[in-house]
């Protein structure tokens, strides 16, 4: 039946209002998948919340660079937001309730394994209180071994080796070194600082009896702005090594000191390759500064140095030069894990996450279940001038980079847990 034109003209009119939405709504971009960086952005330690966004916001943007996460309802990109935590534990709870309320369903955090400890706490009983604003809390940095023992969460996932997991593997370079007769243990005093010097302790006592401890100091966390005291100290104990977990501006101004003082011996550190030590030590520190990573831009193979090369493109002033493969590795493993799962919801995401296997660069690693704890191979670097044997890359436009001197293979890079997961029902 033909129908009278204005008649016609209302139906189509009609129509197209019922469809708009629904057209709208299939035009729309997919809701992201919210990501919440908590970290020091202003106060003594910014510069390392500023390094951390570096290297996650890169990782994100490969990800989003590929389509996003694949999911039944189609791909969602990730969305990079930061919450300023000043590297205190009551602004970290306080920004984690804004990324709650925010719409977050991923946490990450790292440097402060103070900080850390709250968060564990915390997310534990936002999960246990409000499940439908449940999150996961993904650590890169925080490296109390506690965290994956006693203290292990079923929400908590931890990226970077433990403590006692990089000093096993700086010990095994200094019990070759016949040069060291001696050590001054210092380090930060918080409970990082504090596992720190007693993993030293132990493993000297293993590994090298004959090495005699002739300091034993801990000093305050990120207040200490003149350490030239602590230096004179060090150097007067005729130490001929130093053993340090400092990290942030409390490592940049010890090596300051120690150059300044005269302190000749070698420093065995957890994180002396960069952020401004290399250059604070200078020619000082060429063949005395060693460290250990999960991995360093100068180990010897093609595809360590292209995926170095395309972070410096995307990052080419020298001040930003510090990428941390195991930060990649974490994104990836986070989207290949709400990939497995099919949901965002947390709780398919975490039992993925459990049993993710990642490789990124030629670089591989796999989550253990039993406690949450990345296994992934460390390495040990020397500094040197860039341009020696081994050393193409430079740090920071210092002149200075890190020689790898030592590969350990994850295998012999774990150690066993005291952890006792409580999994959800």
């Amino acid at each position: 039946m033909h129908l009278p034109t204005p008649r016609r003209q209302v139906l189509k009119s009609l129509a197209a209002t019922l469809l708009a939405p629904a057209f709208a709504r299939a035009q729309a971009p997919a809701a992201p998948v919210k990501l919440a960086m908590v970290e020091s952005l202003s106060g003594p330690f910014a510069n390392t919340g500023e390094a951390v966004y570096r290297n996650l916001l890169w990782a994100v943007e490969r990800v989003n660079q590929r389509g996003g996460i694949k999911l039944p309802g189609g791909a969602r990109p990730l969305a990079l937001e930061r919450y300023d935590s000043k590297g205190q534990p009551e602004e970290a709870l306080a920004a984690l309730r804004s990324a709650i309320d925010d719409g977050a369903q991923v946490v990450l955090q790292g440097n402060s394994s103070a900080v850390a400890a709250v968060l564990v706490d915390a997310v534990a009983k936002q999960n246990e209180r409000d499940p439908r604003r449940g999150v996961l809390y993904l650590n890169y940095s925080a490296v109390d071994p506690v965290l994956t023992n006693e203290r292990c969460s079923f929400w908590h996932f931890r990226f970077d080796a433990h403590a006692d997991m990089r000093m096993a593997a700086l010990v095994q370079v200094l019990r070759d070194d016949q040069s060291v007769r001696s050590c001054y243990l210092i380090g930060q005093d918080y409970s990082f600082g504090q596992a720190v010097l007693r993993e030293a302790r132990r493993q000297l006592g293993v590994q090298r009896p004959d090495v005699q401890i002739v300091g034993d100091e801990l000093h305050p966390l990120g207040r200490v702005k003149d350490f030239l005291p602590y230096a004179a100290k060090i150097k007067a104990s005729g130490a001929s090594a130093v053993i340090t977990g400092n990290w942030g501006n409390d490592l940049t101004l010890l090596v300051k000191a120690a150059r300044e003082v005269g302190y000749d011996g070698k420093f065995y550190t957890f994180y002396g390759n960069a952020l401004g030590a290399p250059a604070a030590l200078g020619e000082a520190g060429v063949g005395r500064v060693i460290a250990v990573a999960d991995w360093l831009p100068n180990l010897p193979t093609a595809r360590s140095e292209a995926f170095y090369q395309s972070f410096r493109q995307r990052f080419p002033r020298p001040q930003d030069d510090y990428v941390h493969m195991r930060m990649q590795l974490m994104i990836e493993a986070l989207a290949q894990s709400i990939e497995k799962a099919g949901s965002t919801a947390i709780v398919p995401v975490a039992r993925a996450l459990e049993q993710a296997q990642v490789t990124l660069a030629g670089q591989a690693g796999t989550m253990r279940a039993a406690d949450h704890q990345f296994q992934q191979a460390l390495v040990v670097g020397q500094m040197d001038r860039v341009g020696a044997p081994g050393v193409r890359f430079d740090v920071e436009g210092s002149g200075y980079g890190f020689r790898v001197v030592r590969v350990i293979a994850p295998q012999n890079a774990e150690l066993p847990t005291t952890c006792r997961m409580v999994r959800p029902t």
